[in-house]
Order: C-alpha cells, then structure tokens, then sequence
C-alpha cells in the first residue's frame, strides 16, 4: 500500500494497540472503506505490549467515571470476543489482600465503589478463604473479584487486527501520521508511506495522541508518560499462581502497587512499578526496581522474591496528568473535538484500557453513527479460524501434523516448542511483520527460559529462506538491526 489513489477512506485510524485494533474491528462490522496507520513495525508495539493481560472488574476506578463504566461494559464483552476470537484467555478470578487489620477498611471502600459501578462477583474473605482460593497467597482480609480474569494482550491486538482485515480493513506499518491537513471536510494525513484521505479520523495514538492531535489543531490535553517494570518468572521455577493477586491500593500512588499475575503459560509477572519519566521510549530496566518487585511480591507470596527469574521487561503508561499532581486519576478521552467535526480523540487510555478496548470501540462507532450512515454489512465474519499450538496439541495429532508436513517436525525453539511450520505463517501475517519481535509475540519463539538464546539464529536463517536478507533482520523494527557489515561475501 502507498497512498489511497483511488479514493477516500471513510475512517483512518490512527494507531495499532488494543484500543486501535478494537475500533477497526468495530467499525469493519459496517459497510467502510477503513484504514489503520501504525508508526512501528508491527502492532502491539507501544502501550500494549507492556501490558499485565489482566481482565479488570472495574472496582478500582470512581465510580460514575467514563473509565468505570468502560470498565464494566468492556468486562461483559471481552470474555466472549476473545472466544470468538480464539485468544488464549481464563476467568482466573482476583484477590485484593490486606496483611493486617488495618487494610479492610480500604477493602470495604472499593467493594462499596465497585458496588455502585455494577461489579459482578465481589466479595470480603479472611485468611481461611484467602488461602483456599490461592494457596500460594499470605494476607488477613482480601476482596475477592470472580469475574476477574487474564488474556494475551498482544495475541488479542493480533486477532483484533486480523478480524477486522478479514471483514475488509486495510492496515498499514511503518507509517507514522507526520503532518494533518482538513481540506472540505475531508483529513489529509501524511506519512512516510504516502498521503491518505479520510473523511473520518480516530486519534488512537496512546503514547503520542497529544502529539497527533497538535497535528490537527486538537491538542486540548498532554499525555505524560510513566514506566512501569516487571518480572518473568520461569514457569518451571516452582511457583504457580492460580489468580492475580494485588495489595491495597496505596491512595497516593499512581499506579496499583506492586502486583502478581499468572500468565496464560504459567508464568508470573511482578509489577508494574510506577515512575514519570520525560521521554516516550524510556524503557530503561533498574536493579533497584527490580529489588523492590522481589520484596514487595515476597510480602504477598512468601519465597517469592527468591524465584528464578528469566526476563526483565518496561511498559508505559500514557497518563493525563502531570507528575506534580501526584499522577492520580483521570478519566478517558473520548471525544469528537470542538475544534474538528470528524476528529476523535482517544486518550489517557490506560489500565483498564485492555478490558475497556471494546466498550470504548463501540462508543466511538456510535459517535462516527451521530454524522455518518452506519449499514451493517450482510456477511461480517466474526470469528477467526481455529489455531492450536504445537505446544498443547497431544502425541497422536503432533504425529499427524508432521506425517503430513515435515515442516512440523523441526523444532526452532525448545523452551516453547515451537516448528518451524508455525514460525513460517507467522512470517506470513497479513501485515507484513518481519521482525523478531513480531514472530517472537505470534509464536513465543524467546519467551522461554534461554531467551532466544537457542532459536535466535534459526529464526534468522528462516527468515533469509522467506527472503530478508541478514543485513536487514531487525529486533523490532526501525534501526534495530541485528548485523552490521559483512565479514567475507
């Protein structure tokens, strides 16, 4: 794709995290022409790759909130969509512990807020049922959620993107909106992938929203950006946790505390922490961060802090307020400016952003539906065809897939167990993603214990076989190359 020469899109989203993807695929369920502009190399790529996949009941936000209700509309949506959608995701439940008697108070104040939220599934347990639900956890009083969950954040950004590509959407990498022009009512967005035109636009550009929306002249907010560090365990370390577990929420801290949560392939991530920072991509991990996850995860999950770990890792959040304020709350941006009839606004989309993400796209269909006709298309498709891993397929079907395909049979990574068939489709994604980070995120290829340390040069002969020369291989995109020069020719 260079440019839209033969016309004008009916909508351009601008950005390819969970929220993005999430609009695209909503508005796809319309007779659209619709585009996606994405500045990195893959989607997935900023905001929500740093993201904990937790499924949020909405009881820590105010109630009466946009988030909040955001929140609990999005929670009702997301385990079916991701369902639909064949995303690796579990309604684990979550516990909220207090260590001593003097945290229950705060425990009644966010079950009587999720209370007025319309929270499904909440409810004050001692140390006995503490205990019972999570046999690894230590406390005297928690707030258990049922209705809690996980999900794969980044595989649910992929399948978003895909359904959506599948019912007709077009997406574009590599192309960050560099300049806005409005001529007639019609938005004329350049990239360094040509010019597109749309009639409408949705800024959904996480970390950079504020800086797109200055762009249009629809900069009525700033987006200031906080690092949160996490934790891997290795999920043959010993330790496996059934269900998030989280301290009470300190009232003077702009992120959750420090908190435990399993993933979906039986890890545990310790954090986030929450820091301001002035740079966008300061993605910096600290020694002393990473002392204070172990012992503060050690306080909920005794022994803990003496796991093995494989991987440190850095998320941003983009918040709406300024560190001097103490970065507390603030409610989401979504708008259609004042300034721009057509120009939507999508900001400050932090936790519970993920959870939110399909509530959020179906506010923003409706706004696109008050000034333009909303035709339901005949045959959307919204579900994905059906993917199992290798990994958790059993012996009689592992046989039959390689008997067919000696693709199958050739291990590239150990640790995840991953073929090289399954490293091949993902090469061959819809958008054009050829990083190892975009087969690392489709596959786990150096998600395991060794980190890439066995399949990273498979990976790169494989991805000379599909046709990418060494000297172009990169990590993540942009000037992350692996290889400089040449040793001999």
């Amino acid at each position: 794709m260079d440019e839209a020469k033969d016309g004008v899109y009916d909508v351009a989203v601008i950005g390819g995290g969970v929220v993005g993807c999430a609009v695209l695929r909503e508005l796809s369920r319309y007779d659209l022409r619709l585009l996606l502009l994405e500045r990195q190399s893959d989607l997935a790529e900023g905001v929500s790759k740093g993201n904990s996949g937790v499924i949020h009941a909405g009881f820590n936000v105010p109630s009466g909130s946009l988030k909040a209700r955001a929140n609990v509309e999005g929670l009702g949506l997301m385990y079916p969509l991701a369902a639909a959608l064949g995303v690796p995701h579990r309604m684990t439940g979550k516990l909220v512990v207090a260590l001593s008697d003097e945290g229950r108070p705060r425990l009644e104040e966010l079950l009587a807020e999720g209370r007025r939220s319309g929270v499904p599934g909440l409810e004050i347990v001692d140390e006995a049922a503490i205990r019972r639900l999570e046999p690894l956890a230590r406390g005297r009083w928690a707030l258990y959620s049922a209705r809690t969950g996980i999900v794969s954040p980044y595989e649910l950004v992929f399948a978003l993107a895909e359904s959506a590509w599948r019912n007709g959407a077009e997406v574009a990498l590599e192309a960050p909106v560099e300049a806005v022009a409005v001529e007639g009512g019609t938005f004329r967005l350049a990239t360094p992938r040509g010019k597109f035109a749309a009639r409408r636009v949705v800024n959904s550009a996480g970390l950079f929203a504020d800086e797109v929306a200055r762009l249009a002249g629809s900069a009525d907010f700033r987006v200031y950006p906080y690092r949160g560090e996490y934790l891997i365990t290795d999920k043959d370390g010993g330790f496996r946790l059934g269900m998030p577990v989280y301290p009470v929420p300190p009232r003077d801290d702009p992120g959750l505390g420090i908190h435990l949560t399993p993933t979906m392939e039986g890890h545990i991530l310790l954090g986030p922490s929450a820091e301001p920072v002035a740079a966008k991509d300061d993605l910096a991990s600290t020694r002393e961060v990473a002392e204070r996850l172990k012992a503060e995860a050690g306080r909920l999950v005794p022994g803990l802090e003496r796991a093995p770990f494989i991987h440190a890792y850095t998320g941003l959040r983009p918040k709406l307020v300024p560190p001097a304020s103490g970065g507390l709350f603030a409610d989401f941006v979504v708008a259609e400016s004042g300034r721009l009839p057509g120009w939507i606004d999508l900001a400050g989309i932090e936790s519970p952003g993920l959870t939110a993400a399909p509530a959020i796209a179906r506010m923003v269909a409706d706004l696109i539906g008050t000034g333009m006709a909303l035709r339901p298309k005949t045959d959307f498709e919204p579900g994905l065809p059906e993917r199992r891993r290798f990994a958790d397929l059993g012996d009689a079907e592992r046989a039959r897939l390689v008997a067919a395909d000696a693709d199958w049979g050739e291990m590239v990574c150990r640790c995840e167990h991953v073929p090289r068939a399954e490293v091949a489709a993902a090469l061959r994604n819809p958008f054009g993603a050829r990083s190892l980070d975009a087969v690392k995120r489709r596959t786990r290829c150096g998600m395991g214990r060794c980190q890439g340390g066995f399949c990273t040069p498979r990976l790169v002969d494989i991805l000379e076989e599909e046709g990418l020369p060494p000297d172009r291989v990169t990590k993540r995109g942009g000037g992350s190359r692996l290889f400089y020069g040449r040793l001999k020719d």
